[in-house]
């Protein structure tokens, strides 16, 4: 796993998040009460974004169809 970043909630997500992760939190952001006070943690987990707030909402992108046929393992 590798450490990405922290931003507070409701505020726009730093450059290095992911275009393909971000409809993900505004989605998460909208159905959350009351974000205050709440930050979010961007992770890398094989390769993907996880994006965590601290509350345990997490949003991820699916791998795609086939994406371990190529690891060398």
């Amino acid at each position: 796993m590798q450490l990405g970043t922290r931003w507070p909630f409701g505020t726009q997500p730093p450059r290095s998040v992911p275009m393909q992760i971000r409809p993900g939190i505004a989605a998460a952001e909208a159905d959350t009460v009351d974000g205050a006070g709440r930050t979010w943690t961007l992770t890398w987990l094989e390769g993907r974004p996880i994006a965590e707030l601290d509350d345990g909402t997490t949003v991820t992108v699916e791998p795609s169809p086939g994406a371990d046929a190529d690891d060398d393992w």
